[in-house]
This record gives structure tokens, C-alpha cells and sequence, in this order.
């Protein structure tokens, strides 16, 4: 397996990263899913899955 490196950018208080696309490819594109990361063995490992809920996003009226 080839290893994939990937910078931190630092947002404010917390750090993110971006996932690569061939990791992506197997997703279908019309859902929402969560990444979670695991630490096995002290190894992290990624795994996808499908969003159950149906988070919509709040709007705020304009006056």
C-alpha cells in the first residue's frame, strides 16, 4: 500500500486536513457521509460512513 502524506492547516483553535480524492472515488456523490478515524495498533485508519441524519442548515431572516 502506498502511504499518503497530508499537511495540517491550522483553523483557529483546531487543526484540519483534506482527504484525498482517490480515497473518495468509491462514495456515491449524492450522499453525506462522516469520516471517522481510528487508531488501531498505532496506526490511524480511516473509514467512511453514511450520514443517518438529515442535518439542514439554519437560515437567518434578513431585515
Amino acid at each position: 500500500m502506498l502511504p499518503l502524506k497530508r499537511r495540517l492547516y491550522r483553523r483557529g483553535s483546531s487543526f484540519e486536513t483534506t482527504i484525498p480524492m482517490p480515497l473518495l472515488f468509491g462514495l456515491d456523490p449524492s450522499k453525506k457521509y462522516n469520516v471517522v478515524f481510528e487508531l488501531e495498533g498505532g496506526r490511524w485508519v480511516i473509514h467512511f460512513e453514511e450520514r443517518q441524519d438529515q442535518v439542514k442548515a439554519a437560515t437567518k431572516k434578513r431585515r
